[in-house]
């Protein structure tokens, strides 16, 4: 019971509760400890609870008719997932599989509406978390739609930069590990092809790849090979340029 309490006074989302209402949200909760690849739900699944991850990183994705897998996010701890059922509860429409030994506070969907009523507060964070999320799996829809391949992978490396960078001698290094297989399942390609894009990058002097991670070497020439970048990588570029000055 304790850890529980303590995670959710820690979530972004709870920090405006007060003790009893924290109280309550535990009350009616469970914690769940998942092996990598172990599923959270699956799309048939019943959709009245949303979840928050404690530890380790869930996917959200779907599959297609020909069982290829499309990644929709990468969830974080603190993170709240599955909020879509706050407003229409009935089905899942995605899964969520853990891509690493992570545990997760599932809350019932009931008490965090009551308190939505009562929170207008409550209610403007959860609207806000939505609409940067649908607004995250938008522009990925529109790089599938209108970029190359090319462009599509240099588009989520500089997302993950904005994301998951760390800077250190050689540049900014991507703390979150994919595997080829999953990059290509982010941009909607092969992992062959994936494998030869890194590789002609890598030797373009853009990154560098040591034991599966990236390090992005110069984030500058990737961001100009692209029409368009995410407004993340726009303020991080700008930071850069501050501290080399």
């Amino acid at each position: 019971m304790e850890e529980k309490l303590w995670y959710l006074k820690r979530s972004e989302l709870f920090e405006q509760l007060s003790p009893e209402e924290i109280t309550r949200i535990e009350s009616q909760s469970r914690m769940q400890t998942l092996p990598r690849k172990g599923l959270v739900y699956l799309p048939s699944d019943s959709s009245d609870a949303v979840f928050l991850l404690t530890k380790g990183r869930i996917k959200l994705y779907n599959l297609t008719s020909e069982g290829k897998e499309t990644v929709l996010a990468f969830i974080e701890p603190g993170e709240i997932f599955g909020e879509l059922s706050l407003l229409n509860p009935g089905q899942r429409e995605e899964f969520a599989e853990a891509m690493s030994t992570s545990t997760i506070v599932m809350i019932s969907g009931e008490v965090i509406r009551n308190l939505m009523e009562s929170r207008p507060t409550l209610t403007i964070q959860l609207t806000r978390l939505m609409g940067l999320r649908r607004q995250r799996i938008e522009r990925r829809l529109k790089s599938l739609l209108f970029r190359s391949n090319r462009e599509r992978l240099v588009y989520l490396l500089l997302e993950l930069a904005a994301r998951y960078g760390e800077q250190n001698a050689e540049g900014i290094a991507l703390s979150i590990r994919l595997s080829h297989q999953e990059l290509s399942s982010v941009i909607g390609s092969t992992r062959e092809t994936v494998t030869v894009l890194l590789g002609e990058l890598q030797h373009e002097r853009s990154l560098i790849i040591k034991r599966r991670q990236i390090i992005l070497t110069n984030l500058r020439q990737l961001a100009a090979s692209i029409d368009e970048i995410p407004p993340e990588v726009e303020r991080l570029i700008k930071s850069q340029s501050t501290t080399e000055s």
